[in-house]
């Protein structure tokens, strides 16, 4: 189908998980549209600190493999940086991000254990209040707007189209398959569908009869002044996670998150001057000797939580042309990977290089109805674990 009215493959969403999937499916050729409600990449995929490593992942290896090459595949730069250093400021610390080295050394990848002597090479912002740390041949990071930037190039440069401002307010059905998706704009035909809409897949999924339970926050990322540049960009810890841009700022983010009803931020989610203290206090508590620098501008993003932490990317048994992904609040680091198993998941019906079981929508069939209010996430944790 090529109809300017509709597509071989309809995705909704424009963040780097629906980019991506349309990146690796009009490389090949197909006929790929996706429907972005604002403009690209104004949630949490273009406001997070741009970690491109998820050790607890099926999609892990794959995910390594291909950042190397995402700059050249693409044909537009990401900024990606290798390798990845966790520094510790406690015992208990070392122990918790030791887990990362264990899990991916079961998987083939190397770890450094760093001693103080070490971290006061890599990271002269340290100084010496760490215990230890972790340097993790493996991970990296990118630049979050210039990646999402890229994915959407890349795929118009095959073909693909991207219609933004446009929202979608339901489907046509017809044999068991979504027909064509009704939005704002007007009606759009499709042979297959994609829901990639963050925080607002649960919603569209509802749509059509399949429960995806999720809960939306607010997530805050501060940017400092620049300093001088570091041996590594990727340093994290102290519960933040970020890294050092090639200009030298600092761009961090961390918890708590403050947990949203998804009606209430119809608009753009606003930076908070309580979270911005707080991140910024941990920064100076992780790299001392950047704790003059000033905040220069914040940012902010609503991301998506499924009640165990883990996306779910699993294609509908009815309709059966569907495909639901919600990333989970790791979209980013995982979206060289998590598209292509989308690709495979459109195309041929199975991922082809993943076990994706653990994924599969139908995990949460028994969840209890009040689940969240059973995890906290609730809209005032946040302001009580600042007040704590």
């Amino acid at each position: 189908m090529t109809d300017a009215k509709g597509a071989t493959v309809v995705i909704i969403g424009g963040g780097v998980t629906g980019l991506s999937a349309g990146w690796w499916l009009a490389r090949e050729g197909v006929d790929v549209l996706v429907l972005e409600r604002g403009m690209i990449g104004w949630e949490a995929s273009g406001r997070n600190g741009g970690g491109c490593s998820h050790h607890h992942s099926p999609l892990f290896v794959e995910e390594q493999r291909l950042w190397p090459q995402m700059d050249a595949l693409l044909g537009y730069p990401t900024e990606f940086s290798p390798s990845r250093i966790r520094l510790a400021s406690s015992e208990h610390q070392m122990a918790l991000y030791g887990r990362a080295l264990s899990n991916a050394a079961r998987q083939g990848f190397k770890s450094d254990i760093l001693d103080v002597k070490q971290i006061r090479e890599l990271v002269p912002l340290a100084g010496d209040t760490m215990v230890g740390g972790y340097f993790y041949h493996f991970g990296g990071h990118a630049n979050p707007h210039r990646t999402l930037q890229a994915y959407a190039w890349a795929m118009q440069d095959h073909g693909g189209r991207v219609m933004q401002h446009c929202a979608v307010t339901g489907f046509h059905t017809a044999g068991g398959k979504v027909t064509a998706v009704e939005t704002e704009r007007g009606l759009i035909a499709c042979d297959n569908l994609v829901i990639a809409a963050g925080p607002h897949t649960g919603l569209l999924s509802a749509m059509l009869g399949h429960e995806l339970p999720m809960a939306s926050a607010r997530a805050e990322m501060i940017i400092t002044e620049p300093l001088p540049l570091m041996p590594y960009g990727g340093v994290d810890g102290n519960g933040l996670y970020g890294r050092q841009t090639l200009r030298g700022n600092l761009a961090y983010g961390g918890g708590p998150h403050e947990w949203l009803d998804l009606p209430d931020h119809a608009a753009p989610a606003k930076p908070s001057t309580p979270l911005m203290g707080h991140l910024g206090r941990r920064l100076a508590e992780l790299l001392p000797k950047a704790a003059h620098a000033r905040i220069i501008r914040s940012w902010a993003g609503v991301i998506e939580n499924t009640p165990d932490g883990r996306p779910v990317i699993d294609r509908l048994s009815s309709p059966d042309n569907v495909v639901v992904a919600t990333l989970s609040s790791v979209g980013f680091g995982l979206s060289p990977a998590s598209g292509r198993a989308i690709r495979d998941l459109v195309v041929d019906g199975a991922c082809s290089f993943a076990d994706l079981s653990s994924f599969k929508l139908a995990r949460f069939a028994q969840l209890e109805p009040n689940w969240r209010e059973l995890q906290g996430w609730r809209a005032l944790a946040a302001e009580e674990a600042l007040e704590a």
